[in-house]
């Protein structure tokens, strides 16, 4: 399948928050779950370094990273990584993150952190075989 990698832009706001509610109905097993407070995207979409990329396949957004830098502690921080679940295992997570590195490495932040949830096995999974 072929995807088309980018970085997000404000029409993308919808579908990234779609996706955002996916990845945790999936990580806590229950659709009792809030999204993002009211304006927090925009937060992405300004003059800012913060950013989300996303994947689509065809018309369709699948996937997105979110990325919010810390130029005075010297990290990046990779937010949110979602993959719908039909696109999962087909590189995209690898390839967003290789974006968010390519991307630290152009604007001189020299780490980068994320959290995972201890039960989210496949991200643990993902982070370790890309080497985190």
């Amino acid at each position: 399948m072929d995807y088309v990698f980018r970085k997000a832009e404000k029409a993308d706001s919808k579908k990234i928050e779609e996706l955002f509610m996916e990845m945790l109905r999936t990580i806590y097993k229950t659709d009792d779950v809030e999204g993002y407070e009211e304006g927090y995207l925009g937060r992405y979409f300004g003059d800012g370094e913060d950013l989300v990329y996303v994947a689509e396949s065809g018309n369709d957004v699948v996937a997105f990273l979110s990325v919010q830098v810390y130029r005075e502690d010297g990290y990046m921080y990779l937010d949110d990584l979602s993959v719908t679940e039909e696109h999962r295992g087909n590189g995209i997570g690898t390839k967003l993150i290789r974006m968010a590195e390519s991307y630290s490495d152009e604007i001189d932040i020299p780490a980068i952190v994320f959290h995972v949830e201890k039960s989210n096995d496949r991200a643990h999974s993902l982070y370790k075989k890309i080497g985190y």
